[in-house]
């Protein structure tokens, strides 16, 4: 009997993608380049239910039924390209690929145009909510052809997270629509985490708090506005005893955050884009100056800092710090949902972010109860610039410019680095003025390249020979 659907590539998430499918109704091929993965996952996870194990990519394919459905759970790059080449002689006009993985959106938008001149279907599809999304409820962005994800849809509906009785999936748009909104989903993710972990990081040397006390204290901000998946892990965190040391695990992992990749994607494509993310930017640039540790360590011996201690409240500072985490979390999704509203028009893929953040409140890493709020603001007008212009957030943050600006001045003060938190007040600051110093950049311009300028009260271009000879 042939199975409703196939995934190739066993690591983790594929094996949890495929008992979810597998729990929710379908039966499912599975196929891993190294066999002693597919026997194992056969013999343990998968046994006594409906997955079929094969050993060969033809065996694979003929297992499935017509027209075929086929998710890619591997590495993104070229292993994806290669994995396209030996299926592509096997498959048939009609059948459908889907790429789980984090693949680069214009990888998925070269692969979706080639196949689709061999009539197959392809899907290019964001997939968050780690491991343990993967087998209980993921958030799905897919894009492609509109008929493809038509086709997997009742798969996608089935698997995916649920709030409110809603599938957090939808129609992302076409070509690399599915991999851009991931993209940009994970950098929105690496702004509210180095955000959260700033403010981790001045309770901890400001008010020397305990493990115990940050759990409190997180614990705290979950149960309100703050209230968010990774908020919540947070104060998990803190709960955590090292079996070795006693000591909070915490504090014995190395202070030095890996990536894999996206990250760094965003931000070349907000800059060719012209769409400043400086949050996201400075959360991507904190990751790499942390692998500098040994520099860090010696810089440490040499370069001092301001020997000062907190004198003030310490609730005051807790409370400042929460509106600040708050208020910053704000420009951090500001400037991912601008640049996914400039991307919708560049590359004319219709990207609905009403309907994006909506598929974020459950299964992803940046679920929150804050997604509410962004999701009606985008119902009050699809066509936002800046969540800053929706009148409910321009309040949200004007309302905690003092304590915001408390919580930076506390760090700047105590030499605690606080890079997102700062450049985001910065970003808030910038775009609420109405004159920028970049008269005076322009003017230097000019003036050393003759690149010219406009004038404020009048139109035309001009260039003026600042040298006085």
């Amino acid at each position: 009997m042939k199975q409703d659907f196939g995934l190739i590539g066993l690591g983790v998430m594929g094996q949890n993608l495929a008992l979810n499918i597998e729990r929710n109704g379908f039966s499912v091929a599975v196929y891993n380049r190294t066999a002693g993965r597919t026997q194992e996952f056969a013999e343990k996870r998968a046994r006594g239910r409906n997955i079929l194990p094969t050993y060969s990519i033809e065996e694979f394919v003929q297992s499935l039924k017509t027209p075929r459905k086929i998710m890619i759970m591997v590495k993104a790059g070229e292993p994806v390209d290669v994995l396209i080449e030996q299926l592509v002689p096997l498959l048939q006009p009609g059948d459908l690929v889907i790429d789980g993985g984090n693949s680069f959106f214009q990888d998925t938008e070269r692969r979706a145009k080639d196949l689709h001149g061999l009539g197959l279907l392809y899907i290019g599809m964001g997939i968050s909510g780690g491991e343990y999304g993967a087998l209980w409820g993921p958030s799905l962005m897919p894009g492609g052809q509109r008929e493809a994800y038509e086709m997997a849809e009742p798969i996608l509906a089935a698997i995916a997270a649920k709030v409110d009785g809603e599938p957090c999936v939808a129609y992302m748009g076409s070509g690399g629509a599915g991999h851009y909104v991931k993209m940009v989903h994970n950098g929105i993710e690496y702004g509210d985490m180095q955000l959260i972990s700033e403010a981790y990081d001045l309770l901890r040397r400001a008010l020397d708090l305990s493990a115990a006390e940050l759990h409190e204290v997180f614990g705290e901000w979950n149960r309100g506005e703050l209230s968010s998946y990774l908020i919540g892990i947070t104060a998990d965190i803190f709960t955590e005893i090292d079996k070795e040391t006693g000591k909070p695990l915490v504090e014995m992992i190395l202070d030095v955050a890996e990536q894999k990749g996206t990250g760094k994607w965003v931000l070349q494509n907000a800059l060719e884009l012209g769409v400043p993310i400086p949050t996201i930017s400075v959360a991507v640039e904190s990751r790499d100056l942390s692998t500098y540790k040994a520099e860090r360590v010696a810089a440490c011996q040499l370069l001092s800092g301001p020997s000062m201690q907190y004198q003030g409240d310490p609730r005051e500072l807790i409370e400042a710090l929460e509106a600040a985490l708050y208020a910053s979390k704000i420009c951090a999704y500001a400037q991912g949902m601008s640049l996914l509203q400039v991307a919708s028009h560049e590359y004319n893929c219709g990207l609905r972010l009403g309907e994006i953040t909506r598929i974020w409140r459950g299964g992803c890493i940046i679920r929150a109860r804050f997604l509410d709020k962004v999701r009606l603001a985008f119902e009050r007008n699809p066509n936002l610039s800046n969540l800053l212009l929706d009148p409910e957030f321009a309040a949200a943050v004007e309302g905690r410019q003092d304590a915001w600006r408390l919580a930076v001045r506390t760090a700047v003060t105590l030499g605690v680095p606080c890079p997102a938190m700062s450049t985001s007040l910065a970003y808030y600051d910038a775009y609420r003025s109405a004159r920028l110093p970049a008269n005076l950049i322009q003017a230097q311009r000019d003036y050393f390249g003759a690149h010219s300028y406009r004038r404020i009260d009048k139109d035309g271009v001009f260039h003026t020979d600042w040298r006085k000879e």
